[in-house]
Formats: structure tokens, C-alpha cells, sequence
């Protein structure tokens, strides 16, 4: 629908500064407007893990064999796909997904081992508005509740603000899923409400849980994931010293389950 203006607002001029600049007004205020980059399919290193484009002859392998047996059909369950009866399948879908411009995705490597442990990308790219989501998240058992997870969301996020310059990240779950709403502020996302009946996925309704994080907000996000991420952080059994939730001030409120 098309917004509505009262009489007084379409009769009100735009107001100006005594140095002539544009201020709010009930409009906005006036932003740069030059588009922000398309991603592109290019290597993002870091000190634990490499986010690379996904490639299902390199990665293929690992990355099946991380999701087999009951656990890991489990992964799946508030995936858009999944689980799959076999290889054959699992490599249909991996091709399928490669392939893809938006979302565009990247296997996520343990620097270690070098083999895949998980997969994310990027979607609904905008450029022209510079927003854009991070989604479609595969977190295998050899990545949940790791530092390599949180360094690669940390890479994911650093490169759609400092490289491509966009305004706005986002994050969307199903509002059931607890661990990814969890996740999201963890992260330093801010909670932005409930789009209620938003899908049908897999023969069910999806109410969707919306998190955004601006690049006003990006430069103290990224201090508390460089903090939290720094070895000094770890003790020498590798428990953490300070949580990322902490840094990032989560508590319980709006945006976690239980509000839900």
C-alpha cells in the first residue's frame, strides 16, 4: 500500500539548516545513495576458518559425511531442504546450490583440516537499497558451539560492510527455532518483530523471526567479535573467558524464544 500523507505533511516544506544542508524531516534523512557491490565469488581467510565458494567436488565429500546418521538429519529440520535419502541426492542438492548467483553460497573450512564443516550465504541481495541476508546456514556437528562458527559469521559480516557497503544485514529464522534466534543476538543482531504467517515450508506455516544489523552498528559489533575472538580470550582448556553474548549485552528479552 502506499504511504499516506496528512494534509499537514504534504503542505509542510523541506526545512533546512542555517547552512543551507537538508535535515530530518517525517521523510527520512537524506543518505548516500550509490549502490552498494554485489558479492562475489571470491575466498574470505581467517585465523581458524576460510569461507570459499562452495564447490560439491571439493567439498562434497566432508560435507556429507558430517550430516549422516539421525543427528544430522536433524539439521535440516527448519531448512528450506533436506534431509536427503542418499549421496545422489545430497549431491543434486549441492550442485543445485552452487550454482546459484542469490542466494550465493560459501563452504565454510576448518583451517586445520581444510575439509568443509558447514555451509552459509548470502541472499536476498539488494544493492541498490544496500541491504542484505545471511541465510541458508548448515552448521554440521564438527561447527555448532565452535569458535570456527562464530569466526565465520564474524568474516561474513566484515566483508558486507567494510568491502561491499551495505547499510543493512539481516537474519531470518522460523520463530520456533530457538537456537537461531539465540544465535542471532548473540551475534549483535537486533530483534525487529514476528512477520506472522510469512511461509509454507515443507507442507508447515513459518512465522518468521526478523534481525537486522546496521553498519552504524558494525563497528562495535566487530570490536566485540575481534575481543571475543582473540586466544587471550580462551583459557588453556579453551573455555572462554568473557561470552560474545555478554559483550553484545543478550539477556532475556524481545527476540528470544520465550517471548515467542
Amino acid at each position: 500500500m502506499d504511504d499516506a500523507l496528512s494534509d499537514v505533511e504534504k503542505s509542510e516544506p523541506n526545512k533546512s539548516d542555517e547552512a543551507g544542508a537538508d535535515v530530518p524531516t517525517s521523510i527520512g534523512p537524506r543518505v548516500d545513495g550509490s549502490p552498494a557491490r554485489r558479492p562475489g565469488r571470491t575466498a574470505l581467510p581467517g585465523r581458524s576458518v576460510t569461507l570459499a565458494p562452495l564447490d560439491p567436488r571439493a567439498h562434497g565429500d566432508a560435507l556429507y559425511g558430517a550430516i549422516r546418521g539421525e543427528a544430522g538429519d536433524l539439521l535440516w529440520q527448519y531448512l528450506f531442504e533436506g534431509p536427503f535419502a542418499d549421496r545422489a541426492a545430497f549431491d543434486a542438492h549441492l550442485q543445485r546450490i552452487a550454482a546459484s548467483e542469490d542466494p550465493l553460497f560459501f563452504a565454510i573450512l576448518d583451517n586445520a583440516s581444510g575439509k568443509a564443516v558447514g555451509y552459509a550465504s548470502y541472499m536476498r541481495i539488494d544493492p541498490i537499497h544496500r541491504v542484505i541476508e545471511v541465510g541458508s546456514i548448515l552448521f554440521t556437528p564438527l561447527l555448532q558451539q565452535t569458535t570456527l562458527a562464530t569466526e565465520a559469521m564474524y568474516l561474513m559480516a566484515r566483508h558486507v560492510f567494510e568491502d561491499l557497503g551495505y547499510r543493512r544485514y539481516e537474519w531470518k529464522c522460523n520463530a520456533l527455532n530457538a537456537p537461531s534466534r539465540r544465535a542471532a543476538l548473540r551475534f549483535g543482531f537486533r530483534f525487529e518483530g514476528i512477520f506472522r504467517q510469512h511461509m509454507i515450508v515443507k507442507g508447515r506455516n513459518r512465522d518468521t523471526a526478523w534481525f537486522s544489523l546496521l553498519d552504524s552498528e558494525w563497528p562495535v559489533r566487530k570490536a566485540n567479535f575481534e575481543r571475543w575472538l582473540d586466544p587471550s580470550n580462551f583459557d588453556e582448556h579453551g573455555r572462554q573467558k568473557v561470552a560474545l553474548s555478554q559483550l553484545n549485552g543478550l539477556s532475556r528479552g524481545p527476540g528470544l524464544p520465550n517471548q515467542y
